[in-house]
């Protein structure tokens, strides 16, 4: 019969199409997760990956013995993780990412609280604006927009966000006041590159009624990072559209006004994505559970 450990090297490297990532995520080494599945290989008499220099692809064999034994591990793995869980407290790394601006405005300041109440967790924080594979990575949980929900991994909503156009007083300074979001083409904009498709990203922008329109936008600066973008409108170079979440600060001073206060832009929802709610450890229920709490106290 074969082992736990062999069967579960098997699943979350087929699962990642890494040994590398599956280690990670088992907390071995690639090498010994290479070596379970070359025993389970051996025990079955039968090649389940094939393996290059890009990775690994399963084989015909390794897709249908993956749809059969996959359910399965899960289930006793969860059984594993609910007792371990209800055992013991919440403890070890915890490896979360976020994104910069979100992550310090929103996230950061309710860890104080986090920490004290589970003294025995450490906190590992990657703060990029770019979207991490939660499995190759090695994360417990991440915080943002957008993700790829990948197999085993959920998602709880934390908020919904709103995009404004906003501009410096510095620019907006002998400019008459745009009406509707067709006027912004007298105006310059920063705008902003998608990361992932290379695009510029367009603005549909909506008012309290529920009328939408595009705004007509003559692109001068583009930027890949929003707080790029915010820096490039407190240097009066333009109108840009940021989250409502990174502009607090900046419209309670003054720096920066906003333009067609009538309209925003139906960014998307912030979201608290981990892997399977089966297979949590203490640690990451403690951090979903806690988080989540706090944006629906805060609404």
């Amino acid at each position: 019969m074969e082992t736990l450990s062999n069967l579960e090297s098997f699943v979350r490297s087929a699962e990642s199409a890494s040994f590398s990532a599956a280690a990670r995520r088992l907390a071995l080494t690639p090498a010994a997760v290479s070596r379970n599945v070359a025993q389970l290989e051996r025990n079955l008499g039968v090649r389940l990956f094939q393996r290059t220099t890009r990775g690994l692809t399963l084989t015909e064999a390794g897709e249908r013995f993956l749809n059969s034994v996959g359910p399965g591990l899960d289930g006793i793995q969860g059984a594993i993780a609910e007792v371990t869980a209800k055992a013991g407290e919440p403890a070890g790394v915890l490896k979360v990412s976020m994104a910069p601006g979100f992550g310090r405005k929103c996230v950061l300041p309710l860890m104080p609280a986090f920490m004290a109440r589970y003294p025995a967790v450490t906190l590992d924080v990657n703060m990029d604006n770019h979207r991490v594979d939660l499995v190759a990575g090695g994360f417990d949980a991440a915080i943002g927009g957008g993700f790829e929900l990948a197999p085993g991994v959920v998602a709880r909503e934390l908020m919904p966000v709103h995009g404004v156009a906003v501009a410096s007083p510095a620019y907006l300074e002998g400019r008459g006041a745009p009406a509707t979001p067709a006027d912004l083409a007298a105006f310059d904009a920063i705008v902003m590159r998608s990361p992932q498709s290379g695009r510029i990203k367009p603005w549909e922008m909506r008012n309290r009624r529920g009328d939408t329109m595009p705004a007509d936008l003559r692109a001068r600066v583009v930027l890949n990072d929003p707080d790029g973008i915010c820096g490039a409108a407190l240097m009066g170079m333009g109108v840009a559209l940021l989250a409502t979440t990174d502009l607090e600060s900046h419209l309670e001073t003054g720096a920066l006004r906003r333009v067609l206060p009538d309209w925003y832009v139906d960014i998307g929802v912030i979201s608290l994505y981990f892997t399977s709610q089966k297979l949590m450890p203490a640690k990451t229920r403690a951090f979903v559970d806690f988080v989540t709490a706090a944006f629906r106290e805060r609404r």
